[in-house]
């Protein structure tokens, strides 16, 4: 029996979240094995996991339902089509030899359902395949893996996403990761739960990982490009979110992740319709590009400060920056970096790890409700609780009745939160199974209600002339172009009184910097076509430190 599933906006009151509970695939990490694996620490599995079922609490008692990923699969597994599709992908590494992985095949379909779920998540030993023999298997040393465990797989939000009421199963960028998205492809397939689901994207299309995707608003989608996001992948769903009618506006959003470690959602959190959490040291050195629908495809605006850019999708006349306190350029060794990875339940209610005890000061001070939970070894595996969450279903984002009636308010926003003021509803999309579509050379821009584009028709119009076409490649940096525009000043602080020892900025505030370095996060408008309202940012406290060098240094987050 198929459920509504559905995600317009990460404030919407969180109903639904896929999650899985750490198990014994952490127990089989050693310093041998810990890099291959892609995870850099060795937690206390039985407290990660009793940290990990208070999470889930927590939840609960917001009204949330937990699903467990292991669960699902254990579900599916019962189906043969199922389990026929897992042990296929199961053996598809090249390195097990034919004659190893037809060993492997038969040790796999003679599993029950809930022992092949535990195999293919915590992994096979040698001494586990009593049926292993051939040059292959001789070869293998005894600590090694025939079937390697999936570790991160605790970060389910990397491996899939929601957009409105469409699935997108990401294509990781790490091979060794294919088999999470193989199993989160094998839940939304074959558990009754998601019969009809409309996908939006597959792992088997270009490098997309859903940690470096962000729902700003009903129809703004921020997409981080970097090593883990490749620049085809963004151009590839945004095209599909036009062409579903899921957004209007997707920024394109160049980071420097040196490693390949790092998502955007590890130095932004949306918190509040209009309010965000960042160091100021990212936040006025990020950059975006605009990529909107045309007639004739695509088009792409020059890079822009990270700040104006979502503010103006969205809608709104600026964008509030609370400070998280963790300078994710300059930061200490050993220092805390998922402060901006918290998880929003609703408006203004968020989850963090209680470690992070200046980010959540600072948002306590902002009006942010805190829900501290223990993370002394969660914490260790280096994600915060919106990594380990996948929202599967939020209530629809809904704008106040005052910001409704401002005139401010740009006519694509308006219009997009009218739709999901009533339902999230979008035109059919293709089923898993189908092939991928013909690529369609126009995308005709959403109908206007009459009612609504006479009352709009000259912001309309204005918004039309705003952007310019360009190429996907990330961009440098913000343009050194100056301004009178004076910059936003910072709010004073109520309370530090718990900051300072797991997570802090070490530096000492530059006190003169605003008035000194007012241009470097400015740009002159006078000759191109970004002609509209000047965007003040409200920052909050902390923001003086390293601001005037985060803009001559590329931004290294984790």
């Amino acid at each position: 029996m198929s459920q509504f599933q559905g995600v317009d906006s990460e404030v919407g009151q969180l109903r639904t979240v896929l999650m899985h509970r750490p198990g014994l695939e952490l127990q089989r990490i050693t310093p041998r094995h810990s890099d291959r694996l892609l995870f850099g620490s060795l937690p206390w599995v039985s407290k990660a996991r009793q940290e990990h079922d208070m999470l889930c609490q927590v939840l609960r008692d917001e009204g949330v339902q937990v699903l467990y990923l292991t669960e699902l699969l254990q579900d599916c597994l019962e189906y043969q089509t199922a389990r026929s599709e897992a042990v296929r992908l199961a053996v598809a590494d090249a390195s097990l030899g034919d004659e190893l992985r037809g060993q492997l095949r038969s040790h796999l379909d003679d599993l029950g359902p809930e022992q092949l779920a535990q195999v293919l998540v915590a992994g096979l030993t040698p001494a586990e395949l009593k049926i292993g023999h051939g040059v292959v298997f001789e070869l293998l040393d005894r600590h090694d893996f025939v079937l390697d465990p999936l570790p991160n797989l605790v970060f389910t939000r990397d491996s899939s996403f929601w957009i409105g009421d469409q699935l997108a199963v990401t294509s990781l960028v790490s091979g060794r990761r294919r088999r999470e998205t193989d199993l989160a492809t094998i839940i939304y397939r074959h558990h009754p739960r998601f019969t009809g689901t409309k996908w939006l994207y597959e792992s088997d299309l270009e490098h997309v990982d859903g940690g470096d995707v962000l729902l700003l608003a009903p129809g703004v989608v921020a997409i981080g490009v970097g090593q883990r996001t490749a620049p085809a992948g963004a151009e590839r769903l945004a095209r599909r979110l036009f062409e579903t009618g899921l957004a209007h506006t997707v920024l394109a959003v160049p980071i420097s992740q040196p490693g390949g470690a790092g998502h955007l959602d590890t130095v932004c959190a949306v918190v509040d319709l209009d309010a965000v959490v960042m160091h100021p040291a990212v936040a006025y050195s990020l950059t975006a590009r605009t990529i909107s629908p045309r007639a004739s495809g695509m088009r792409m605006s020059r890079p822009q400060p990270f700040l104006e850019a979502a503010a103006h999708g969205m809608g709104i006349d600026r964008l509030r920056v609370i400070d998280s306190g963790i300078d994710p350029v300059w930061g200490q060794p050993g220092q805390r970096d998922d402060g901006s990875n918290v998880l929003a339940v609703s408006r203004q209610v968020a989850i963090s790890h209680e470690r992070n005890s200046e980010t959540n000061a600072r948002l306590e001070d902002a009006g942010i409700r805190v829900i501290r939970v223990p993370s002394s070894e969660l914490g260790s595996v280096r994600g915060g609780p919106r990594c380990m969450t996948c929202p599967v279903s939020r209530e629809p984002a809904l704008l106040p009745a005052h910001l409704m009636a401002e005139p401010g308010l740009r006519l694509a926003a308006r219009r997009h939160y009218a739709v999901v003021a009533a339902d999230i509803c979008v035109p059919d999309s293709r089923r898993a199974d189908q092939q991928d579509p013909v690529e369609m050379p126009e995308v005709p821009a959403p109908p206007v209600p009459a009612s609504t584009a006479a009352a709009d028709g000259v912001a309309a119009d204005r918004e039309q002339a705003e952007l310019a076409s360009a190429s996907l490649e990330p961009a440098a940096g913000p343009s050194s172009r100056t301004t009178g525009r004076a910059p936003a000043k910072p709010e004073q602080s109520k309370r530090h009184s718990d900051s300072g020892k797991d997570q802090r900025d070490q530096r000492k505030p530059d006190k003169g910097l605003h008035d000194r370095h007012s241009h470097e996060h400015d740009h002159d408008r006078g000759t191109d076509h970004y002609q509209r309202a000047k965007h003040a940012s409200t920052v909050r406290p902390g923001c003086a430190a390293g601001r005037n060098r985060a803009s001559r240094r590329p931004v290294t987050v984790r």
